[in-house]
């Protein structure tokens, strides 16, 4: 990877760590065409500036940056999701999507009343959809009548709706999701307790929600993030974020047409250690465990539902 210089912090949040600046060359083989399909830009802040409203204060990632791990990881694409800390300003997303020249895609934030020439110019430049936090920790909740609203309106485009919520949460959100009129795309399998059984009743409503809804597609990313066992392989075990691995690999083999999924880079919000996105490629085979599989998650899925017009997807 091309050295990265972290610059100016911003006044970054106190604990926050910076990205893994120098990632280990992935074992793992991406496919031809692999999609990166859940990461960030961050600023840099002096030139897109950051959201007075946001709850945390990240460092600086720029697209550049992006794109050198993209090459470095053997990635082709990007799907570039807007962040809490820049609100409903998405310049610095849909900049990226631009300097990718047709690389990226991105995941946009609007709020009730966006107007339609607004969509349709953020369509122009990349955005294929926008995203529903219902993380109370990273923002203030919207109303889900405002939510729906919104779902309506993008429809047209061909977007979906990303949303971001904890497992705890899902009982009372779940009808919801079941009711947008878009593809759904959730965020990091739906942050499951990964201390509990896969078979367990918390697992178990997740899947019967994509069960029930063929609508419904899943990222299975973040092992970092909802990892308790952490990045060490211990006991002879092959893969890093052990503990996690086996609700990925339930998700992808229930679900291989409708999963994706992605680094998450630059890991906003994280304290306890910062992941070597290069280990993270690694997990990959662990969760979708053969040639067909990985296919489908890294290439085939992605791009039918970013670049769907591109001859053969």
């Amino acid at each position: 990877m091309s050295t990265n210089t972290l610059a100016g912090h911003y006044g970054k949040t106190e604990g926050w760590l910076d990205w893994y600046a120098n990632p280990s060359t992935p074992v793992f083989r991406m496919p031809a065409g692999a999609v990166d399909a859940h990461c960030h830009v961050f600023g840099p802040g002096s030139v897109f500036p950051f959201a007075p409203e946001r709850k945390y204060t990240p460092c600086d990632a720029s697209a550049e940056q992006l794109f050198a791990l993209r090459d470095h990881l053997g990635i082709s694409r990007n799907v570039v999701v807007q962040a809490t800390c820049h609100g409903a300003d998405n310049t610095a997303m849909m900049n990226a999507c631009v300097a990718s020249k047709g690389l990226a895609r991105g995941i946009a934030t609007v709020r009730r009343g966006i107007t339609d020439h607004a969509l349709e110019q953020m369509h122009a430049l990349g955005v294929r959809g926008v995203r529903f936090n219902f993380v109370k920790r990273l923002v203030d909740v919207t109303p889900q009548k405002e939510l729906l609203e919104i779902a309506h309106q993008i429809k047209s485009l061909g977007w979906h709706v990303v949303v971001y919520f904890e497992a705890a949460d899902l009982p009372d959100l779940k009808a919801f999701f079941a009711g947008l009129p878009t593809p759904v795309v959730v965020d990091h399998m739906g942050r499951p307790d990964v201390t509990q059984p896969v078979e367990g009743p918390e697992f178990s409503l997740f899947q019967t929600l994509m069960e029930e809804n063929e609508n419904i597609w899943c990222k299975v990313s973040c092992p970092e993030r909802l990892s308790v066992s952490g990045p060490e392989a211990l006991n002879g075990e092959p893969a890093a974020y052990r503990d996690v691995v086996p609700f990925s690999r339930q998700i992808v083999t229930r679900f291989p047409d409708r999963v994706l999924w992605g680094t998450d880079w630059p890991h906003p919000n994280l304290t306890s250690h910062m992941p070597d996105d290069g280990l993270l490629v690694d997990v990959i085979p662990h969760i979708a465990t053969d040639a067909v599989l990985q296919q489908k998650l890294l290439v085939d899925n992605p791009m039918r539902l970013y670049w769907p017009e591109e001859k053969g997807v």
